[in-house]
């Protein structure tokens, strides 16, 4: 209940917040993730403050990033199931360019635009598992990988991981990583080598979808975030996406 000395503007929020359903709130917020709603919109159609638009926001995304599995754990299920290999993939989150910051910070050289690298797993039949710490796009697949130490966490769970070219490097001393072949400069691929980036490309298909599915909440189009909320993010719409996909 609110005080004597509680301002009348204070008043009307509380009262707002009580009489709205818990699965409206539900609405307001898919409605921000998928459509990328401004949020002085939602609160004006649904008559509360933009104040509290935003603070179910981030309350919704912070429950459901909790609900993101640690990597080890999906790997060891992964295994426990028998499975043998995992994909893997890394994208381009788009940013905006925040003020202050230098240019080179999340410039990607790669994409020509700003944004944060995330690297996603996900099983055989394209089902998104994992995602990695969002990181300046500024750094390659490569190196965001082995900072997750990624070769070694599959090792030690057995399994092995099939990747594109742009992995290149990753991994030269075992058979953790299941690349293709690029093309030297100059020369041509050997059709047995052609034929190998085919297997590969189309089991990696499936990865990509993922992201695809991952990318239709609308939110990602350009972040407007710092990575550590960025991060949580991606993983709540990590685990919004598994549910829409089991239905």
């Amino acid at each position: 209940m609110p005080t004597n000395n509680t301002p009348a503007g204070d008043h009307t929020e509380l009262v707002y917040q009580c009489q709205l359903p818990t699965g409206r709130i539900a609405v307001i917020v898919l409605a921000a993730l998928r459509h990328d709603q401004r949020l002085a919109d939602l609160a004006g159609g649904y008559d509360v403050s933009r104040t509290t638009v935003d603070r179910w926001l981030k309350e919704m995304i912070e429950l459901l990033a909790a609900k993101a599995p640690r990597l080890e754990r999906v790997l060891a299920k992964i295994a426990r199931e028998g499975g043998s290999v995992v994909l893997l993939d890394g994208s381009l989150i788009p940013t905006e360019r925040r003020a202050g910051l230098p240019v080179k910070r999340r410039w990607s050289a790669k994409h020509k635009r700003h944004g944060l690298l995330v690297i996603a797993l996900t099983d055989v039949r394209g089902r998104l598992l994992w995602t990695s710490t969002a990181r300046s796009a500024r750094g390659s697949e490569i190196t965001a990988c082995r900072q997750d130490d990624l070769v070694g966490r599959l090792r030690a769970a057995g399994l092995a991981a099939i990747v594109g070219l742009g992995f290149v490097g990753f991994d030269d001393t075992g058979p953790a990583v299941i690349i293709g072949y690029k093309k030297p400069k100059g020369k041509k691929l050997t059709p047995a080598k052609k034929l190998v980036n085919q297997l590969i490309a189309a089991e990696r298909a499936v990865c990509e979808h993922a992201f695809a599915h991952l990318k239709n909440w609308r939110v990602l189009t350009k972040l407007r975030l710092d990575v550590k909320r960025a991060t949580r993010l991606v993983r709540a719409l990590m685990i919004l996406t598994q549910h829409e996909i089991a239905r």
